[in-house]
């Protein structure tokens, strides 16, 4: 089962050169790019590991490919997703999001609740 998370998830994958574009549109509108990475992005884990700091500075999207590239290397069987972050009227916030990169088999995720009473659930 294909984990769809983010932007373009219900796409098929996209190529490198198609993430650098998307990368490149990203740095045309002054965001910041960061590189996640983790072994389970299902909830209520949703937070991913850092690879590096966010490229504050970096304007360049195929140094950014390159660091994708070495984070698939170090985790090939991890899902990897970039992140773009802007600021607009002093606040933060997420632009787009997209995984590029899973593992070979994905695990198929289930949420079950029970219900204790009295508006209480756990998942």
């Amino acid at each position: 089962m294909k984990l769809s998370q983010g932007s373009f998830s219900y796409l098929p994958e996209l190529s490198n050169d198609e993430i650098k574009l998307q990368i490149q549109y990203a740095l045309d509108q002054d965001w910041t790019i960061g590189i996640e990475f983790s072994d389970n992005p299902y909830p209520p884990k949703s937070l991913w590991e850092m690879w590096g700091l966010p490229m504050f500075d970096m304007r360049d999207s195929a140094a950014i490919i390159y660091e994708v590239n070495r984070c698939r290397q170090a985790y090939p069987n991890y899902y990897i997703r970039i992140t773009a972050h802007g600021t607009s009227l002093g606040r933060q916030f997420t632009a787009f999001s997209f995984i590029v990169n899973r593992p070979k088999s994905e695990s198929e995720f289930i949420a079950q609740a029970d219900d204790f009473g009295h508006g209480s659930s756990k998942f």
